[in-house]
């Protein structure tokens, strides 16, 4: 009994601890998790701290104020900093009496306005705190000084200059002051930093004399600054316009500063005049963007802004550059009529929907720079005048940036402008003939040895660390000679365009690549890579002229001695003069459609002239002792006559009597006789002609033979490449082969 009971009893004690355990237990795990909120989560009064203590301003402090202005960065400023200024219409009173006292003292001295940190409750109307004055240099207020009236007849010469569609600058062109030609003239400093107006901001037709200085600000409501000019450098960086913002007709003489501004509706900037840079770097546009008829006098940089929305910047002049670096345009983005004098950087930019570079004007210099690009063909389009848009995009190297010549050449052939199209291939092929050339010359820094190292230009003891980095590891890239403590920057910047990191090639492989370099350099020189069909055409018109000459020249012009067997002078006169227009004719075309013209000129030299001058000079100086050597050279179908397609003819008839038959000499008393080794040229060379002519078969000296297949053997190749070319030049059937 006494066992039993003490095993009761001790099991009611333990029964009674472990619910007393387990209640401390599951107490403390609410006050631990409340312990981590507290620790994670701001309090209240913590987020208060953050918050400007601000002050409620009353007419009282506000006198006060006026009369101990606060000098600030040498310039004597209303210190309203902090203040929580009640502007709405149920407090008329307190309205009335702050722009009137404010007004007065701002008008009279050149005072500063310091709003930082303040809450503006209701609209502030500040064109109404300036001085009205007329922009005429006789009806200014005498109350200027001698710098302000300067400025304000900037003002007046800049709006004169520039024609400017503004009202203000409109009245001006009149004889005499209206008030049409009044604007507000605010003197002093506006500092706005972290400024927080919940009502509407008025400031248009204002002239800021000093700077404006809204950096962090927050607009709940519209913005009105149209017509506003503002000659000190202005800030509105992170500055927040949750509502529309007009900066419509506005004149900045200096420094525009809105990086990181937030544009959350509709912003205008339509026939603004930037006369410095305007910074507008990591801004971003949820609405539509209209910088329309915008004068941009230096560089604008848009470098990473996001358009969620359309940007328009039609009819804009951009004197100096244009940075729309990292830039992503959600939306359309619009550059019609627009002038650029310098270069458009799109490096890394991102166009998802549309680009539209209608009837925008480039200078000689000026030219859309896409390495980096984002654009997709079957989502985005990229639009431009036919034919001359093509010539406006700059690439620098083809590595990395070949799937952005792919996607802009399918853009264009989508669109049916082939000339653009072409233009790109012929881009790429340019760049590829670049990077042929450079593995073809540079030093392979793998490969090379040290005496060849030395010899680029690196001391011994650069061309030793080399040497024994790649004894590691082998390069790269080239970038990695920088991971040698032995080469500086400046050492790699002057040898990096002479320096190729990859697989050394072998006796035959650059044989190869010389060979593929040649080849690629004939095509871009004679027919620009298969795109331009009135270079091939030029190109074709100078073969045919030479050659239907050289023909002319070895059966007419046989020997002076004993009976000389020579052309008439008509004859020779007529041969010439036709030669001369034939070439003057091709070259033009040569000169009007060639990139390097003198290059293809040359090109044509090495192929036209060194094997017939050489065949010619030996023709001529062993003479011709064979029969029938009165009767021309040249044979012609006399079964009939007509305009033929002779792909499959060859340039001597068959050993055949019934050919010989068929075929009958040139006469050469007739006096259109010379016409007809034209034709001969033109049967060899383009495979077309009005007449089969054909060298005879029997007393045919073994060199003039050698002379028309040589002109055939390249007629071949040149109709191979006329066929190429206007595969690629016409539109629909350009459309049907390359376009995937």
């Amino acid at each position: 009994m006494h066992n039993l009971f003490f095993k009761h009893r001790c099991t009611q004690r333990l029964n009674a601890k472990i619910p007393r355990k387990l209640s401390l237990r599951t107490s403390a795990l609410p006050f631990a998790f409340l312990c981590v909120l507290l620790l994670l989560l701001p309090l209240p009064s913590l987020a208060a701290q953050t918050q400007p203590e601000r002050t409620l301003l009353t007419l009282e402090l506000l006198q006060e104020r006026l009369h101990t202005p606060a000098l600030r960065e040498g310039n004597f400023t209303v210190d309203l900093q902090k203040m929580v200024i009640d502007l709405r219409p149920e407090n008329a009173s307190f309205r009335d009496a702050f722009y009137q006292l404010l007004r007065k003292e701002l008008g009279t001295k050149p005072l500063g306005l310091d709003l930082s940190y303040a809450l503006i409750l209701g609209d502030f109307v500040g064109s109404d705190l300036g001085l009205r004055t007329s922009l005429y240099a006789q009806a200014i207020a005498p109350i200027f000084t001698a710098t302000e009236k300067e400025e304000l007849a900037r003002l007046r010469f800049i709006c004169l200059e520039s024609l400017a569609n503004s009202k203000d600058c409109r009245s001006l062109l009149g004889t005499e002051p209206t008030p049409a030609s009044e604007i507000a003239v605010f003197r002093g400093v506006l500092k706005l930093v972290q400024t927080r107006f919940n009502g509407e901001m008025k400031f248009s037709n204002t002239f800021f004399l000093q700077s404006v200085d809204a950096q962090g600000a927050t607009f709940l409501q519209s913005t009105n600054w149209a017509e506003t000019r503002f000659g000190r450098p202005v800030s509105f960086s992170n500055t927040k316009f949750k509502q529309p913002s007009n900066f419509q007709g506005s004149i900045f003489f200096e420094k525009a500063n809105f990086k990181q501004t937030q544009f959350q509706e509709f912003a205008d900037f339509q026939g603004s005049i930037f006369e410095k840079t305007a910074n507008f770097n990591q801004a971003s546009f949820k609405q539509l963007a209209k910088f329309s008829s915008v004068q941009w006098q230096e560089n604008a940089d848009f470098s990473d802004v996001r358009f969620a929305n359309q940007a328009q910047f039609t009819k804009a002049n951009f004197n100096q550059f244009l940075f729309l670096t990292d830039a992503t345009f959600e939306q359309a983005l619009i550059f019609r009529e627009v002038e650029f004098n310098q270069s458009v950087n799109l490096q890394g930019a991102s166009i998802l929907n549309q680009a539209d570079f209608s009837d925008a004007r480039f200078s000689t210099e000026a030219c859309l720079s896409v390495p980096g690009l984002t654009f997709n063909s079957n989502q985005a389009k990229i639009l431009g005048n036919p034919g001359q848009i093509g010539k406006m995009f700059c690439i620098p190297t083809l590595q990395g940036n070949q799937n952005i010549l792919r996607n802009l050449g399918q853009n264009f052939r989508q669109q049916q402008q082939v000339a653009d199209a072409n233009e790109l291939e012929y881009t790429k092929q340019q760049l590829r003939l670049v990077e042929m050339s450079h593995r073809l010359t540079a030093t392979n820094i793998n490969s090379a040895s040290v005496a060849s190292l030395i010899k680029l230009g690196f001391s011994p003891t650069q061309a030793a660390a080399i040497a024994q980095r790649r004894l590691i590891k082998s390069f790269r890239n080239s970038s990695e000679l920088l991971t040698l403590a032995d080469i500086g920057l400046e050492k790699y910047t002057q040898l990096s365009d002479r320096l190729i990191v990859g697989e050394s090639l072998s006796i035959g492989g650059w044989l190869l690549q010389a060979w593929s370099w040649l080849g690629l350099s004939v095509l871009l020189l004679l027919s620009g890579y298969g795109t331009n069909f009135w270079l091939v055409f030029g190109v074709g018109g100078v073969a045919i002229a030479y050659f239907g000459l050289l023909f002319w020249l070895v059966d007419r012009y046989r020997r002076l001695h004993p009976v000389p067997i020579i052309p008439t002078s008509y004859e020779t006169i007529a041969i010439l003069v036709s030669f001369s227009v034939l070439e003057f004719l091709s070259l033009l075309a040569i000169f009007r459609n060639a990139q390097q013209p003198w290059l293809t000129l040359g090109c044509l030299f090495i192929i036209l002239v060194p094997v017939p001058l050489a065949l010619l000079i030996r023709l001529y100086q062993q003479g011709r002792y064979h029969d029938l050597m009165n009767v021309s050279y040249f044979t012609e179908d006399g079964t009939f006559r007509q305009l033929r397609l002779l792909i499959g003819r060859l340039p001597v008839i068959p050993r055949n009597q019934t050919f010989r038959e068929r075929y009958m000499p040139l006469l050469s008393d007739r006096r259109w006789n010379w016409l007809n080794y034209y034709d001969f040229s033109l049967n060899n060379l383009v495979k077309l002609g009005f007449n089969d002519i054909r060298l005879r078969d029997e007393h045919l000296p073994g060199i003039i033979s050698a002379l028309a297949w040589y002109e055939w053997s390249l007629g071949v190749i040149y109709i191979t490449l006329v066929l190429w070319t206007l595969s690629r030049t016409i539109p629909g059937l350009n459309l049907l082969i390359y376009l995937k």
